[in-house]
Formats: C-alpha cells, sequence, structure tokens
C-alpha cells in the first residue's frame, strides 16, 4: 500500500546559508526498513527538482529510526539573499512529508 511519508514519519528541518537540512523519523520501527530502501538521496533530490541545485547527501540514523538530507545550493543563497517566500527552507520539510512510499500493510 502507498502512504505518504508524514502518516508513517515526522521531521525537523533547518538552514544554514544556501544549505538545507531534513531530518525524517519513523514513528514506528516497523517502518525503518521501508524508509531506508525508498527515501534515498537521489529520490530527494529528484523530489526537490526545481528547487534544490547541489548535492543531496543523507546521513542515516539507525539509533534514532531516522534519516538527515542535508542539501546543498537549496535556498537560493540563503536567507539574506534570497527572494524566495520560504528563505529559510522551513516548508521544504512538509514538502517531503508529502511523499509517497509503499509499506506493507
Amino acid at each position: 500500500m502507498k502512504v505518504q511519508l508524514r502518516e508513517i514519519a515526522h521531521g525537523r528541518c533547518g538552514d544554514k546559508s544556501d544549505t538545507s537540512n531534513i531530518c525524517i523519523y519513523a514513528r514506528e520501527h516497523k517502518y525503518y526498513a521501508a524508509m531506508e530502501k525508498q527515501l534515498t538521496a537521489e529520490v530527494v533530490r529528484h523530489h526537490f527538482e526545481g528547487l534544490v541545485f547541489g548535492d543531496v547527501i543523507r546521513y542515516d540514523l539507525p539509533q534514532l529510526d531516522g534519516f538527515n538530507f542535508v542539501m546543498h545550493h537549496a535556498l537560493d543563497g540563503g536567507a539574506t539573499r534570497s527572494l524566495r517566500l520560504d528563505s529559510l527552507g522551513k516548508c521544504m520539510e512538509a514538502a517531503l512529508l508529502r511523499f509517497e512510499i509503499k509499506i506493507d500493510e
């Protein structure tokens, strides 16, 4: 069955200059394996196509059932330079939580 990531996970996001990071944590340990397999750096980069122009690096946090995605050149220069409505990338977490993921029923 396919669900939006927000149904099985929660997250936090932050920024430094033109770099955004999003931490995603499984709500229950049973979802971690599906997230680990499907939520790759490449998939996240594709999900943010047109917004993120640099590398996306995934750091695995298995002890927390989560992942930290660091996205370079993601904020159009950062808060003091960007003309984007969300210059700090606070909405990027919500956008990633709309990603659809397959889980076992």
